[in-house]
């Protein structure tokens, strides 16, 4: 898999007949390695690791219904009362950010009302704070740690 702008860890990854499967720590169980995949699991990890995120807080793969359609947001990140505090959309590494990435995250965000979108392809990431009394929003310079999102 290819190297990310993310710090490197070690994962328990394992060949099956389709290919190479990683164990999800967050969701308990093997999922397939995808490029999409390497970038979540690198980027969890970082958020775990690096930036003080409680694992017990996050969630990957996340089911919600926006007008009768159902939607899975890659990683949800919630408060300590269990509210959405930060959605986090992933790419693959060679799939570029673009609007199209953000009109996706914020179409989430009209369901899940979230403080913070993070965007990553492992290679490039970006988060933004919502300010919903001022109906705008601005980027940070860096992923903040966990407490200073509160």
């Amino acid at each position: 898999m290819q190297t990310l702008n993310l710090p490197d860890y070690q994962f328990n990854i394992k060949k099956n007949n389709n290919g190479f499967i990683i164990l999800d720590t967050l969701r308990r169980r093997w999922v397939t390695l995808t490029p999409e995949e390497w970038v979540r699991q690198h980027f969890v990890r970082f958020l775990i690791e690096e930036r003080q995120f409680p694992a017990a807080l996050m969630n990957n793969e996340i089911s919600l219904t926006q007008n009768g359609i159902k939607r899975r947001c890659d990683t949800l990140v919630a408060n300590r009362d269990g509210e959405p505090l930060v959605i986090i959309e992933y790419k693959a590494p060679t799939i570029e950010v673009t609007q199209k990435t953000f009109d996706q995250i914020v179409r989430y965000n009209m369901v899940l009302k979230a403080n913070y979108l993070i965007v990553s392809n492992g290679m490039s990431h970006y988060c933004c704070k919502i300010d919903y009394k001022n109906n705008s929003y601005s980027f940070l310079s860096e992923i903040p740690c966990y407490g200073e999102l509160l």
